[in-house]
C-alpha cells in the first residue's frame, strides 16, 4: 500500500533587509512621540505647581496635545501624496523637535500649551506616516512580522514613559521631560536624511478641504468630550455631550459625503466594505478598554489599595511590558502562517483570564500573584495587537494604505479615550457606593466585559494569511 507524506509548511520569507533598515530609521524618531505622550501625564501635578497654574488650566497641556494629534491625522494621506513620504516624515519630525525644545523653554502655562499643540501636530503626522511607509515597504508580504516592528513603539510607550516621567518629576526639573525627546529626534532626523530612500510624490490627489473641515474638528470634538468625562464625573453634562454629539455628527456627515465622492474624498471610507478591515478597526477601538483603560486602572489600584508610589506602580506596569515583548515575535510569525483570527482570539482569551485575578482581588491577595498575572496579560496583549493591525492591511492596494493608516489610527485614539473615560467614571461612582477595593473589582469586570466582546469580533478576522477581499 502506497504511503503519502505531507510536506511541512514552507518557512516564512525573511523580511527584506531594506524594510528592516527603514523600520529602524522610522522607529528611532517615533519613539520620541510615544514616550512624550505618557511622560507628560505623570508630571502634570509638578507642572501645575511650577507654573502656578490651576488644574483646569494645566490639564490643557495634555488635552491640547491630544486634540492637535487627532486633528493632524486626517491630512497625512494627502501630504504623503503631495510631498512624498520622506519629505513629510522629515518635516513632521523637525516640527516635533522644534516644539519639544520650545516646550522646555516655556515661561508660563499658556506658552507651554501652545508649544504642546505644535508638538501634537508633528506627532499626529508622524504616527500614520510611519505605518503607511512600512506597510507599503512590506509589499503585502510578511505583514505579521512587519506589524511586529510597527507596533513596538506604541507598546513600549505606555510602559516606559511613566517610569521616565516619574523619575524626572521626582529628581530633575520638569523641563527635562521635553529634553528626553531631543536625542531621539536628532538621531532620527540624521538617519532619515542620510539613509531613508527617496519617496517621490505622486501629486495625484487634490486636498478635500470640505472633508478636512468636517473630519478634523469632528475627531477633535469627540476626543475633547471624552477628555471632559473625568473632569465632570460622567457623560451627562453639557460640556461632555455637546462636543461628543457635535463631533459624531461631523464624522457621520463626512462619511456620507465621502461615500458620494468615492475615491476623491480625504479618507476613503469605502475600505469598511472589506470585512477584515472593518473587524480590525472595531477591535482597535475596543483595545481602548483592554490596553489604555487598564493602563489607568492598574497603576491606580496599586497606589490606592496597596500604598505604592507612582514610580513603584510604574515598575509593576513594566512587568506587563515584559510579557508584550515576549510574545510579539511569535505572534508575528503565527499571523503570517495561520492568519489573524485564531492568534487574536487566543490572545484576547489570555487577556481576559489574566485580568480576572484583579477583578477578584482584595487586600489579602498576594502581590506576586498579581504581578505574574500582569506578565501573562502582556503576553495576551502582544498576541492581539500584531495580528489585528496586520489584518487591517491584508489585501489592500498600495494607494489604499494611507487611508487605512488614518482610519486605524483614529480608531485607536478614540477607542483609547473612550475606554479610559468610561472606566474612570465606573471607578469613581463605585468608590462612592461600594468602597475602594470593591470599586476596582467592578471596574476590572467592565474591562473584562469589553474584552470579551472583542473576542466575538475577532471571529470576523481572516483565518489565513491570504490577501483576499470580502
Amino acid at each position: 500500500m502506497a504511503t503519502t507524506t505531507t510536506a511541512p509548511p514552507p518557512a516564512p520569507e525573511r523580511l527584506d533587509p531594506a524594510f528592516v533598515r527603514l523600520a529602524l530609521i522610522l522607529m528611532t524618531g517615533v519613539l520620541a512621540v510615544v514616550f512624550d505622550t505618557t511622560i507628560v501625564n505623570v508630571a502634570l501635578d509638578t507642572l501645575g505647581r511650577e507654573l502656578h497654574a490651576s488644574v483646569a488650566t494645566i490639564q490643557w497641556v495634555t488635552t491640547g496635545y491630544l486634540l492637535a494629534l487627532g486633528m493632524a491625522v486626517p491630512v497625512t494621506g494627502w501630504l504623503v501624496d503631495r510631498l512624498g513620504g520622506k519629505t513629510t516624515w522629515l518635516a513632521a519630525l523637525a516640527l516635533f523637535l522644534a516644539a519639544s525644545i520650545a516646550s522646555s523653554l516655556a515661561w508660563n502655562a499658556s506658552s507651554l500649551i501652545a508649544f504642546r499643540v505644535a508638538q501634537g501636530i508633528g506627532g499626529g503626522l508622524m504616527l500614520p506616516v510611519l505605518t503607511t511607509l512600512l506597510i507599503q515597504a512590506a509589499g503585502g508580504r510578511g505583514l505579521g512580522r512587519a506589524t511586529a516592528f510597527i507596533t513596538m513603539p506604541a507598546l513600549l510607550g505606555p510602559i516606559l514613559g511613566p517610569l521616565a516621567g516619574g523619575l524626572i518629576a521626582q529628581h530633575l526639573s520638569w523641563r527635562w521631560i521635553f529634553w528626553v525627546n531631543v536625542p531621539f529626534c536628532v538621531v532620527g532626523l540624521l538617519l532619515a536624511w542620510r539613509l531613508m530612500p527617496a519617496m517621490p510624490a505622486t501629486r495625484r490627489s487634490r486636498l478635500d478641504g470640505v472633508g478636512l473641515a468636517m473630519l478634523s474638528p469632528g475627531i477633535a470634538a469627540v476626543i475633547f468630550g471624552l477628555a471632559r468625562v473625568g473632569t465632570e464625573g460622567g457623560f451627562g453634562h453639557a460640556s461632555v455631550l455637546v462636543p461628543l454629539v457635535g463631533g459624531v455628527a461631523l464624522i457621520v456627515a463626512f462619511t456620507v459625503r465621502a461615500l458620494a465622492l468615492r475615491g476623491r474624498a480625504l479618507v476613503d471610507v469605502r475600505l469598511f466594505r472589506v470585512t477584515s478591515f472593518s473587524a480590525a478597526s472595531g477591535l482597535l477601538f475596543l483595545s481602548g478598554f483592554a490596553l489604555y483603560g487598564a493602563m489607568l486602572l492598574v497603576p491606580l489600584y496599586f497606589q490606592q489599595t496597596r500604598g505604592f508610589t507612582a514610580f513603584q506602580a510604574g515598575l509593576l506596569i513594566a512587568a506587563q511590558g515584559v510579557g508584550v515583548l515576549a510574545s510579539r515575535g511569535i505572534a508575528g510569525v503565527l499571523t503570517d502562517r495561520i492568519g489573524a483570527r485564531w492568534v487574536t482570539f487566543t490572545g484576547l482569551v489570555v487577556v481576559v483570564l489574566a485580568t480576572v485575578p484583579f477583578a477578584l482581588s482584595n487586600t489579602g491577595t498576594g502581590e506576586w500573584w498579581l504581578v505574574s498575572a500582569l506578565v501573562i496579560r502582556g503576553v495576551g496583549l502582544g498576541a492581539v495587537t500584531i495580528p489585528v493591525m496586520s489584518a487591517a492591511y491584508l489585501g489592500l492596494d498600495r494607494a489604499e494604505i494611507p487611508h487605512a493608516s488614518i482610519i486605524t489610527r483614529t480608531a485607536q485614539q478614540i477607542g483609547g479615550s473612550f475606554g479610559t473615560a468610561l472606566l474612570a467614571v465606573v471607578l469613581e461612582r463605585a468608590i462612592a457606593g461600594r468602597g475602594l477595593v470593591a470599586a476596582f473589582d467592578l471596574a476590572f469586570w467592565w474591562s473584562i466585559g469589553f474584552t470579551a466582546a472583542a473576542i466575538v469580533l475577532a471571529l470576523w478576522l481572516p483565518s489565513d494569511a491570504t490577501p483576499a477581499r470580502t
